[in-house]
């Protein structure tokens, strides 16, 4: 019988733990094929996160080294300064990286580290109880902001990407989403970049990933995909939004 499809080398047996309908899952599967395709999966390092993904270093088939809350960055900068012939990336969420990692990853940024990040968005802290987060969207319920977020006392959604794009020495910003099947390969092809621009030694890159939370949107798996092309692509529109190399 002709195999159509095989899970990728890039990733163990381990079961996940996500939620049913979480795109986490679909991620890791599109960074995993990736680093086999590159054929760099071998000399690959994951820096793991405190969220969602924080069992990550489970599910990808290559070293892992799991970092304090937020601080994936700086454990990324010692790890690729230790072994600069490694591909070393960080798998963060939004709390994680846009929150309690701010500092760390604008410095990251700053410093023009050739690192890769992937960011993970779903607009809400996921692992700790569904808690508004600094990309949840005007508006939005969760369980600290239980009549929507307010603008006037609670702020505005930020834009990591945008503001990551400003600094001097980054080489690659970009914002995808895994929503549809289009929007999938889309996102393929940036993290591929992202990597390839590290093996070329360019410097700082960060693919930003729109995802989903049903649990704590409390909507089914269909129903999320449906609210994140409604309510998140115009809070947070995709496309690139850095490229020193420019093309595809």
């Amino acid at each position: 019988m002709k195999t159509v499809y095989a899970k990728s080398l890039g990733l163990t047996s381990t079961p996940m733990h996500y939620c049913p309908g979480c795109t986490h899952g679909i991620i890791h599967k599109l960074v995993a094929e990736v680093l086999v395709e590159l054929g760099v999966l071998e000399k690959t390092i994951l820096v793991t996160p405190v969220g969602c993904a924080v069992f990550a270093y489970e599910y990808f088939n290559c070293d892992a080294q799991e970092a304090a809350h937020g601080r994936a960055p700086a454990v990324a900068t010692g790890v690729k300064r230790v072994h600069p012939d490694k591909v070393v990336f960080t798998y963060q969420g939004d709390g994680d990286l846009a929150s309690i990692g701010m500092t760390e990853i604008v410095h990251a940024a700053a410093r023009g580290e050739n690192i890769t990040v992937i960011f993970v968005n779903n607009a809400i802290y996921g692992m700790t109880g569904g808690q508004m987060a600094p990309t949840s969207l005007p508006g939005q319920r969760t369980t600290t902001s239980t009549l929507g977020r307010d603008r006037a006392t609670q702020g505005a959604s930020l834009r990591v990407s945008e503001m990551l794009a400003t600094i001097e020495a980054t080489s690659f910003v970009t914002r995808v989403s895994v929503h549809s099947i289009p929007r999938l390969n889309a996102a393929k092809r940036a993290i591929a970049k992202a990597f390839r621009m590290q093996l070329e030694g360019r410097g700082f890159s960060l693919v930003e990933v729109l995802s989903t939370c049903p649990t704590n949107w409390g909507l089914s798996p269909v129903e999320s995909l449906q609210w994140l092309e409604k309510n998140m692509l115009p809070a947070f529109p995709l496309g690139v939004f850095k490229d020193v190399e420019g093309g595809d």
